[in-house]
């Protein structure tokens, strides 16, 4: 097998159709065709071999999605970094990943020219033009000849090591295979909201890196057009659905919400879109509601992670409409029913499923779900058990199979789209010589889904602000990862076993929600 047949065989039916949009760039399916084969065997004159790691670091630019074709044909594994993380981050992550070729941009020049030394990296490839790292991405192109590549794979071979946070705070890879990217496709085509054919356009707003990127296989296989943004602006995003009469777009909540808070939304002609898929993070019922006002009745919401390539669970438009219209309002409170192939059951700590109405974990299994994560062998064999992956949501089903969750076993906060381990940024916070004590969790916030909020007892003596702190995190952690508020207190409560009781904390900002986790 081979993804980039797909459009390959596109290119054939459709040469002239535009394919990918992102900013004044737009790639016609002979072109994203034609440059992913010299970018694939640009590749493999560098002496890779299939199944060699080759990492990314950029924000959303349309080479991202010609790498990501050309990697397919090459049979390369895909390392994407997240273009918000940290040097040493990054640096982690080549080494991590073992890559031998880094594409990165401009912007990310100074980062890499300190994250490679020690790693296995040989070659840095500059998507804006040769630099003292290495040569430029269109020189390399102009140089080498357009010969199809298409390298056969087994559906066991590694596709993608999907970078995501881990049980100890540090970030793990899920390796997400050729068989599991394939499945990823086959549910993006099977259903009708989510399938971009000939004259369809989709808006990708995140980093297509991630899940933002996810749909971009089930596009080209269909024929459809990504447009993908290369960074996120409210009144940009309905500038681009009116100009470029988008059919369909896949947001975080928070995006969703940066477009209600403009006062002039409603200046903009949407009526072009047919499918607003919404994810990664919680959207609260009246948001919902005040979205489907202003966009009409397009929403869906997909529940999902690295772990299963993209969404296994999914509330339809349809359903939406229920909710809304107030024949089955407890819906806008559920993340959907299994999507395509996905089982999913709510089971208990033996792994068995609980009845209907009562509160487990989420366990999902089929093709879309990854083998385990790279080079964690104790891990992979604690969350992936009997063939389940174990999310580590808490939730209940009901009993016509709709899914509510309600809780987390794990101290993940996701704010905007992206994870954070509160283990982290504890970490740093206990840096602070003045920090006796600290606790993080992640509390409601209308814009981000959840905010990264930290609870701090000070040193005996000691003058802390809560200001001061934050700037101390911003400066040792990612942007998004630094507390967006921090309460100081006397004492922390603790369970029987000595340790911080996480859960009630988080119970003091959560009370009087209808929706605990998100």
């Amino acid at each position: 097998m081979n993804l980039g047949r797909y459009v390959r065989r596109t290119a054939g039916h459709q040469p002239d159709a535009e394919a990918v949009v992102c900013g004044p760039v737009r790639l016609t399916y002979a072109e994203l065709d034609d440059h992913s084969d010299r970018l694939a065997t640009a590749l493999r004159g560098l002496g890779l071999s299939p199944g060699d790691r080759v990492a990314t670091l950029a924000a959303n630019r349309a080479e991202l999605v010609v790498t990501e074709v050309a990697l397919y044909k090459a049979g390369l594994t895909r390392a994407p970094i997240n273009a918000r993380l940290g040097t040493a981050e990054v640096a982690h992550l080549l080494a991590e990943s073992d890559a031998r070729v880094l594409l990165t941009d401009a912007a990310h020049l100074e980062c890499t020219r300190a994250a490679v030394p020690g790693t296995a990296v040989k070659t840095v490839l500059g998507y804006d033009g040769p630099s003292d790292l290495g040569p430029g991405y269109t020189e390399t192109l102009a140089a080498t000849a357009a010969e199809p590549v298409e390298v056969d794979c087994a559906e066991s071979d590694a596709a993608v090591l999907h970078f995501t946070s881990g049980s100890t705070g540090k970030l793990k890879a899920a390796v997400q295979t050729y068989g599991n990217r394939l499945a990823l496709l086959r549910k993006s085509v099977m259903g009708d909201g989510t399938r971009v054919g000939p004259g369809s356009r989709q808006i990708l707003a995140g980093p297509v890196t991630h899940a933002s990127g996810m749909p971009l296989t089930g596009i080209f296989f269909a024929g459809g057009c990504a447009i993908v943004l290369p960074h996120w602006d409210a009144e940009g995003f309905l500038a681009t659905i009116q100009g470029e009469r988008a059919t369909h777009a896949f947001v975080v909540p928070t995006m969703i919400n940066t477009v209600l808070a403009l006062p002039n939304a409603r200046d903009y002609d949407v009526s072009s879109l047919r499918q607003l898929i919404y994810g990664a993070a919680p959207m609260s019922p009246a948001r919902i509601r005040q979205a489907w006002d202003l966009f009409g009745p397009v929403l869906s919401q997909g529940f999902g992670c690295g772990e299963t390539t993209s969404g296994v669970l999914f509330l339809t438009t349809e359903d939406h409409r229920r909710a809304i219209d107030g024949e089955d309002e407890e819906l806008l409170l559920s993340c959907g029913r299994p999507l395509a192939e996905a089982e999913v059951l709510i089971v208990g700590d033996d792994g068995t499923p609980v009845a209907d109405g009562e509160i487990g974990e989420i366990a999902v299994r089929g093709p879309d779900v990854v083998p385990g994560y790279h080079n964690e062998p104790g891990l992979t064999a604690e969350t992936f058990r009997d063939g389940w992956f174990h999310t580590g949501d808490l939730a209940r089903r009901r009993s016509d199979g709709y899914v509510f969750i309600v809780d987390r076993k794990k101290d993940m906060i996701i704010s905007g789209g992206f994870n954070i381990y509160a283990v982290e940024v504890e970490s740093v916070l206990h840096q602070h010589p003045d920090v006796y004590e600290a606790a993080v969790v992640g509390i409601p916030d209308e814009q981000w889904g959840e905010a990264v909020q930290a609870v701090v007892v000070p040193r005996d003596g000691a003058v802390l602000d809560a200001a001061e702190l934050i700037a101390f995190c911003a400066e040792r952690l990612a942007r998004m990862k630094k507390p967006r508020s921090v309460d100081l207190v006397a004492a922390l409560p603790h369970n029987p076993n000595g340790k911080i009781d996480r859960r009630a904390i988080r119970e003091r900002y959560w009370a009087g929600t209808e929706r605990r986790v998100h």
